[in-house]
């Protein structure tokens, strides 16, 4: 990417309070913010520099970042916000060339990750049952991360189940997504990664009940991720008194191999060297708590 500006870019202007706004640079047009400015006039100079506004005032001009760009772009659903989209990427495990299924769209802002993350050797299938959101992640998509034939957006029931099979990860962003455990251990390959992605105590119970119940999934963990930014001015150097707290729970589960009927576990063969003295608890030197019923 150039660092010159150009027509078809998505900018963010800042004002002097820091406020944004996200803007795309069309020719010809128009750029309002209480005062305007012509698009053309912001074509070939640095991202980082200053404009002036009709009205005076002065903006910085950039083009955003993921992190800038999640909060203020256009949906007509909740966005799940950069402060997951990085543990759910890592959790995930996504890498570049990998095949993944995203149950729900909403605004495309996981989309747009994913898509960055698997790269063109790469595959993202989305699963939207709502046309108003399937259209809003379409539109999103465009405009904000560009061509991507390796995304493939189908609108219907993935309830109903997957086209896919061999897929290496999923995540599913759905009010219940223990019913969907079934159509998603077909499509998912053995060692593949189921991620859950929902806002309340009750959904985290009952899909983890759910995972817990089924055979195909196992290494089950649930957490959430909480920002607090901090404010650095002369001698106050202190957090700021609002902070991100709770969006959503993410819950992690791998994909077993199937089970062969009246095959036993593989054990290590007699002779191997292999010690049959118990492992020390890892929980200690990791810092996990260790359950008081183990």
């Amino acid at each position: 990417m150039e660092s010159q500006l150009k027509a078809g870019d998505a900018v963010i202007f800042i004002d002097r309070k820091g406020r944004r706004y996200l803007k795309t640079l069309s020719a010809g047009k128009k750029i309002l913010i209480r005062g305007e400015l012509t698009a053309d006039s912001v074509f070939g100079i640095e991202e980082g520099s200053r404009v002036k506004f009709s009205n005076g005032e002065t903006f910085l001009v950039l083009r955003p970042t993921y992190a800038d760009l999640i909060p203020l772009l256009p949906r007509a659903a909740q966005v799940i916000y950069p402060k997951d989209t990085g543990p759910l990427l890592i959790w995930g495990d996504v890498f570049a060339g990998a095949t993944v299924i995203e149950g729900g769209t909403g605004a495309g802002a996981l989309t747009i990750a994913l898509l960055r993350a698997v790269g063109p050797a790469g595959r993202v299938i989305s699963y939207e049952i709502r046309e108003d959101f399937a259209a809003v992640a379409r539109k999103n998509v465009a405009a904000y991360f560009g061509a991507a034939p390796n995304w493939t957006l189908k609108l219907r029931d993935l309830y109903d189940g997957f086209d896919e099979t061999g897929v290496d990860r999923m995540f599913l962003d759905l009010p219940e997504p223990g019913r969907a455990l079934e159509v998603a251990a077909r499509a998912l390959r053995p060692g593949g990664v189921l991620i859950c992605y929902v806002p309340t105590a009750l959904q985290i119970k009952d899909t983890v009940d759910a995972l817990q119940a089924r055979p195909e999934f196992g290494e089950v963990e649930t957490f959430e991720t909480l920002l607090r930014h901090w404010q650095v001015k002369g001698m106050s150097v202190r957090p700021y008194f609002r902070m991100v707290a709770h969006s959503a729970f993410i819950i992690v589960a791998r994909r077993l191999a199937d089970a062969t009927p009246g095959a036993e576990p593989i054990t290590a063969a007699s002779g191997s060297g292999a010690s049959e003295e118990p492992k020390a608890d890892d929980s200690r030197a990791t810092g996990e708590d260790r359950d008081p019923a183990d």
